[in-house]
């Protein structure tokens, strides 16, 4: 990865870790930022980058388990593993080939609500993807990051997150070029009909590396933090 320039918060990259043990460093992460929130010249946040073992992580809404569609059986013979979430949302699926990206956040010095963060993660996104010019949108009627690709609507991008005390836990993935057949286990994010795709799918040969969707999202939510300091809007 390339140094991000004048970073409002600093970006490590776990590389591959299951999902427990990047919780415990979000969980570590999260408590830091709020020990520092009264410390003058601080970062208000850190930003963690990380590529999962394959796992489904299901929160604990009341219908989310009844859109996982593979039996215990299967889910081992796949290699996937099944674990619960505290983040919102419903089911979703990380694994390699997938950039996980979370953002630890004080939206309380950040001055950021909790519909704010969640627009600011989704205009990175599509600030990412058009580096590589792809064309990102939002569905009014559900979270995340969506493409066009074979006529229809097809999501590229998932997002989720929990707050406590206003900083930020959990947070988006982006699928660079994941097995999309691990989607078929599951409706992801409880949406019956809606196609699943990545940039290896819509680009081809033309799709960037993972180092190069890194680069542009870590650049791309420094920038909307900047900006939204500097006044600008989170959309």
């Amino acid at each position: 990865m390339r140094p991000v320039d004048d970073p409002i918060i600093r970006v490590t990259d776990l590389g591959r870790m299951d999902y427990a043990r990047a919780y415990e460093r979000q969980a570590a992460l999260n408590e830091a930022v709020l020990a520092r929130r009264d410390e003058p010249g601080s970062s208000p946040g850190e930003l963690l980058f990380v590529e999962h073992d394959p796992v489904i992580t299901l929160t604990r809404r009341p219908a989310a388990a009844e859109h996982v569609l593979a039996s215990e059986e299967l889910l081992a013979h796949r290699g996937v593993a099944l674990t619960q979430t505290n983040r919102g949302g419903d089911v979703t699926y990380h694994g390699p080939g997938q950039l996980v990206a979370y953002p630890i956040l004080d939206l309380k010095r950040l001055r950021l609500g909790i519909h704010d963060h969640v627009r600011l993660l989704e205009a990175s996104v599509i600030d990412a993807l058009g580096a590589f010019g792809v064309q990102g949108s939002r569905d009014p009627e559900a979270t995340g990051v969506w493409v066009e690709h074979g006529g229809a609507n097809a999501k590229i991008c998932a997002i989720g997150i929990r707050v406590r005390r206003w900083v930020t836990m959990h947070g988006l993935a982006i699928n660079v070029r994941p097995d999309l057949s691990h989607f078929d286990l599951i409706v992801p994010c409880g949406l019956h009909g809606r196609a699943v795709t990545s940039l290896d799918r819509v680009l081809g040969d033309a799709a960037p590396s993972m180092d190069q969707v890194k680069d542009e999202l870590a650049r791309a939510i420094n920038a909307r933090l900047r900006d939204h300091g500097a006044g600008g809007s989170v959309a």
